[in-house]
């Protein structure tokens, strides 16, 4: 958990109200080449019949944080060599493996191959996580978080060279210049899809001396801009991924509601510049909404995580439920308009810190043991969170 951010996260609110306008015009370079996870990067939606096209689904998860406890579970799911956390993300590869496109965020950076290995406060993960990622099915992650820096540029180093090492693409962070502020290019279906991320803090740590571009930190109009360079350069679809919020607050605050809709809003030619908006770090569920016509998930709580404490230094339970996002986009009627949200689903999932800790996806997971009031006292306040602001009415239904 993260309680030293709240006042942070409130400075950074009041500072985002105070000055946020409408970006008028792009200007950011264009976006990262290299090789993506499933398929190669291609000119999409602009060329070709539309009919012709094939629309992808989209799984999104949550914040994978790995305290102490994480890490001893996953020494000793390796057998007492090195570090597995492939049984611990079991639960839900069969939802991400099924994806054409999977993005994860993660939230703590890597130490080096020897470690030292640290929780709470300052992480410091084994980059054995990244394999684990991967072979879950996981195709990009977020990297842009408040814990970003706690390692400095060498804690950015190690994580995105562990990322590249298993095939696992990223977005937020940058060891390069070159490198900062460009998406991670992947292609899904017939479509090109951008993802960018961005995070309202660092917890204080500033930018790293020569590395003023290592983490990206939200600025609407920057984001904007970001999106539209994107777009220009052949995403037919533009993610962002936003680490935003106030911790252990159900509903989105006022700075993720103000920045939702300026970034919702923004268009090029009458087409939005941004198709989705994938929300973490408030650590428990919270809404999905559709703003003026995108979807925006506020928050889609812990994927992975030990015991959560809030405010209060009590455990709370909802710092260990989540819900995935799945979305299935359908190709335009015509070639170049917006790829559209064909059905919109959440999956909630938890976190079960029962000996072993275990990611569970908490339907199939009563079906199996129906009578768990843990599991059906999760799976309902996930759901009433996820759609406490109108989902069930744009279309948002829960995979049974």
């Amino acid at each position: 958990m993260t309680i030293r951010t709240r006042h942070g996260a409130l400075a950074m609110a009041a500072a985002l109200l105070g000055t946020i306008a409408v970006s008028a015009c792009g200007g950011a370079a264009g976006p990262q080449a290299g090789p993506v996870s499933k398929g190669d990067i291609g000119q999409a939606g602009s060329s070709g019949a539309a009919s012709q096209l094939k629309g992808f689904t989209l799984v999104a998860s949550g914040d994978v944080l790995p305290h102490a406890v994480i890490i001893r579970q996953a020494q000793k799911d390796a057998g007492g060599h090195g570090y597995d956390f492939h049984k611990m993300l079991a639960g839900v590869k069969p939802v991400v493996g099924k994806a054409d496109l999977a993005i994860c965020h993660m939230e703590t950076v890597y130490g080096g191959k020897q470690g030292p290995f640290t929780g709470y406060p300052t992480f410091k993960s084994p980059p054995q996580v990244a394999q684990a990622l991967k072979d879950t099915g996981y195709d990009s992650c977020s990297t842009a978080s408040n814990h970003t820096l706690d390692d400095g540029a060498d804690g950015v180093q190690h994580t995105l060279d562990a990322m590249d090492a298993v095939g696992v693409r990223h977005a937020g962070s940058a060891r390069t210049a070159a490198e900062a502020g460009k998406p991670a290019l992947l292609k899904a279906g017939s479509a090109t899809v951008a993802q960018l991320a961005y995070t309202y803090d660092t917890n204080g740590f500033p930018q790293p001396e020569g590395h003023p571009w290592a983490v990206n930190l939200i600025d609407p109009d920057r984001i904007i801009a970001d999106a539209r360079a994107a777009r220009k350069a052949g995403a037919d679809v533009v993610l962002v991924s936003l680490h935003w919020g106030t911790e252990w607050q159900d509903a989105p605050d006022e700075m993720q509601l103000t920045v939702a809709k300026q970034l919702t809003a923004a268009r090029t030619g009458g087409r939005p510049d941004i198709d989705l908006i994938l929300g973490t770090h408030a650590h428990i569920p919270q809404a999905y909404e559709k703003v003026n016509g995108t979807w925006v998930v506020y928050g889609m709580g812990d994927q992975v995580a030990g015991e959560m404490f809030n405010y209060d230094d009590q455990q709370d339970a909802r710092g260990n439920m989540g819900s995935i996002a799945r979305f299935t986009f359908a190709p335009p009627a015509t070639a170049g308009q917006r790829w559209t949200v064909r059905k919109a689903e959440f999956i909630p999932q938890l976190m079960d810190l029962g000996a072993p800790y275990r990611v569970v996806t908490l339907n199939d997971a009563l079906r199996q043991n129906p009578r768990r009031a843990d599991y059906l006292k999760a799976r309902d306040h996930i759901r009433t969170m996820v759609l406490s602001r109108g989902g069930a009415a744009a279309g948002l239904t829960m995979v049974p």
